[in-house]
């Protein structure tokens, strides 16, 4: 079990719309179709794995919250939408129903805007509104977009797309941003999803801090070679966590080479409920240790519990400038 003061803060949950009727696209299936094979494949044996019908479905606001505030040892979450119209309806996660799980229980949900840059003015106009009138805290990115049966890929570092999205967020007094990088999902390409894009964004907005979902993979070196030399670029373990218990060498290697390179203060940690129930993956990495032929024969750090806290919620809590004593504070007094 995980102490009762471990500060822990999910950076990403998605409110889900995964069924048929949501598709707009054959894209939107091949996405809920690697979804649900990430949720077989890494759910350990002896937790529930769900069936087709049970998972590729519309969760609930309710559902959601509940699976990571009540029945895992989380104290705060993000509520993460997804800016997928071009496959769903709804974008898969739609910005208003995780606008609306933050609303009801704002104490411990943050939301997280969405837009689509290459809107242009449209994205702009939505920005502001997601921020003025639901309390967006900061913004996640999708780096590939689809018309026509065809991809539209933007960069993070493109002058004309995403720097006029960058300068709104600090417009609006927003300097946290978030991007989806790697682990492509239906046909989108892989190149896209490369991070050589976050040198410039990185560079040319020192003053927002950036946040590299799914550390990157399969680039994980790369992504630990931009996290080096820039100071506000962040490594989420959001979909990498879910290796803890199928593959513990594999997360071992990856783990061990984030702290080699960057450290225990640029890591953040993310459930991606309701892909997984955050319960199992959040024990298993409260126990967790990189093995010692690892740290002996790569130089990897050992995972100390200092470590760990700072990755389970208190490097997420400084990005978004919250006290880390005060919501310990806070979660000790709900729990007395």
């Amino acid at each position: 079990m995980i102490p009762n003061d471990v500060l822990v803060f999910d950076g990403v949950a998605h409110v889900f719309d995964l069924s048929p009727q949501n598709y707009r696209t054959k894209g939107g299936e091949m996405v809920s179709q690697h979804l649900y094979a990430f949720h077989q494949v890494l759910t350990p044996e002896g937790e529930p794995k769900l069936a087709p019908e049970q998972f590729l479905r519309k969760w609930s606001i309710e559902e959601i919250s509940r699976m990571v505030l009540d029945e895992s040892e989380t104290d705060m979450l993000v509520s993460m939408p997804l800016p997928l119209t071009d496959f769903f309806y709804d974008g898969a996660s739609s910005w208003e129903r995780c606008a609306e799980m933050a609303r009801q229980r704002p104490d411990r949900t943050v939301f997280w805007g969405t837009v689509n840059p290459l809107e242009g003015r449209k994205a702009l106009e939505l920005m502001e509104i997601q921020v003025k009138e639901f309390g967006a805290k900061a913004f996640k990115f999708y780096n590939v977009r689809y018309d026509y049966g065809e991809p539209f890929p933007w960069r993070m570092d493109d002058p004309r797309v995403a720097y006029p999205v960058y300068e709104k967020a600090q417009e609006l007094g927003v300097n946290l941003i978030g991007v989806h990088k790697g682990v492509p999902l239906g046909p989108q390409p892989i190149e896209s999803l490369q991070t050589w894009d976050m040198d410039g964004a990185a560079s040319n907005f020192p003053d927002i801090n950036f946040v590299i979902f799914h550390v990157g993979l399969p680039f994980i070196d790369e992504t630990c070679w931009q996290l080096v030399r820039y100071p506000n670029l962040y490594a989420s373990l959001a979909a990498t966590l879910n290796f803890v218990v199928r593959s513990p060498r594999q997360f071992a290697e990856w783990l061990g080479k984030l702290l080699f390179w960057c450290g225990e203060d640029k890591i953040v940690y993310g459930s991606e409920t309701p892909i997984w129930h955050p319960k199992w993956a959040l024990d298993a990495f409260w126990n967790f240790q990189i093995p010692e032929d690892m740290t002996q024969g790569y130089g990897y750090p050992p995972l100390t519990e200092q470590a760990k806290r700072k990755i389970l919620g208190e490097n997420l809590a400084r990005l978004h400038g919250m006290d880390v004593t005060t919501l310990r504070n806070k979660r000790s007094s709900s729990a007395s």
